[in-house]
């Protein structure tokens, strides 16, 4: 029996991942701090979810913390893969919260790295790497593109993460692979994301703020189509024997949509003509981006299901029936 340890469960990404690795009958240890950066609520229905499989355990506890280590001790023996998903999210937040990033996206890594960096059943660790990494003018970049220009210490932080990877792999024969994930949508997402803040401000009867006067450009991902992508990448690598491995791959649609076009599209699906305001540029948003495939797509296959629209209709039929707004 296979067995993953995934950060961050009960985030957006942490907890569909697990779902898939369940129902596929895999063994899944989920660990989660269920901090407040965003409604606490979202993330215990969705640990609820995964607390109905047997074969799911969870520990609520912190990457930092040593008593978590002592705890995971007794099944690092079983461990093959992790999927670290913890971390400080946000790009705007970590303007005004530097310190934060430090601490739970560099140091709290570099802790989970030192636990496993001797086990020999661990095969690879997969992180959350960042579309942001690539700064203003990285659209439709290769993977295998150097940064070093980000525009945000969310930004910086998830830069280190890659650097600090490339030491690690080296120095202890890791397989340590990061994801540049590009701006994730759909069910059970993020309320802190613009296209669930909307619906929100929305029921509130209060206008939407749309940044950069609505000329954002972003390579809007579909969840499930990020899963099914992420795990033909997971696959891949259980399946490898070589070791000290340590790269980066493009997680995201090829396909650039303006923000506008995005809004529209929501529009359309919910039938909701919003209230708009227009404001400036936020500090450390990238204008632009483009997820480039062309190694991806040669090494893993990647495929997109999910039209815009298709997405939003899936994301909305969620939302009224979860009814979030309304708790």
């Amino acid at each position: 029996m296979k067995k993953i340890l995934i950060t961050g469960v009960a985030g957006f990404i942490g907890f569909h991942a697990a779902k898939y690795e369940l129902e596929n009958g895999n063994y899944v240890i989920g660990v989660d701090n269920l901090d407040n950066y965003y409604d606490v609520r979202i993330k215990k229905d969705r640990l609820d979810i995964l607390k109905k499989q047997k074969k799911f355990l969870f520990i609520k506890d912190d990457l930092k913390n040593k008593n978590f280590y002592k705890k995971l001790k007794k099944h690092i023996r079983n461990i093959e893969s992790v999927l670290h998903m913890a971390g400080q999210a946000g790009v705007r937040y970590s303007i005004y919260n530097p310190e934060t990033y430090v601490i739970n996206n560099i140091l709290a890594y570099v802790k989970l790295l030192e636990f496993f960096k001797f086990s020999k059943k661990l095969k690879t660790i997969f992180y959350a790497s960042s579309s942001s990494v690539y700064g203003e003018s990285g659209e439709k970049k290769m993977s295998n593109f150097n940064v070093n220009r980000p525009i945000s210490i969310y930004s910086a932080s998830k830069i280190s993460m890659e650097l600090i990877s490339n030491v690690y792999s080296k120095l202890y024969n890791m397989n340590l692979i990061g994801l540049r994930f590009f701006t994730v949508y759909g069910p059970w997402g993020r309320p802190d994301m613009s296209y669930f803040k909307f619906l929100i401000t929305n029921k509130k009867n209060k206008p939407i703020e749309i940044y950069n006067f609505g000329k954002h450009q972003r390579s809007f991902t579909y969840i499930d189509d990020l899963i099914l992508n992420l795990f033909k990448i997971i696959k891949y690598y259980r399946k490898k024997k070589t070791r000290g491995v340590s790269c980066v791959f493009n997680l995201g649609n090829e396909k650039t949509i303006k923000l506008m076009e995005f809004l529209n599209t929501l529009e359309n699906v919910t039938n909701i003509k919003f209230k708009k305001k227009f404001v400036r540029k936020q500090m450390g948003d990238v204008q632009k981006t483009g997820a480039n495939l062309k190694i991806e797509n040669k090494k893993f296959n990647f495929r997109f299901n999910h039209s815009l629209r298709n997405g939003l209709e899936k994301f909305y039929k969620w939302f009224t029936e979860y009814k979030y707004n309304l708790k």
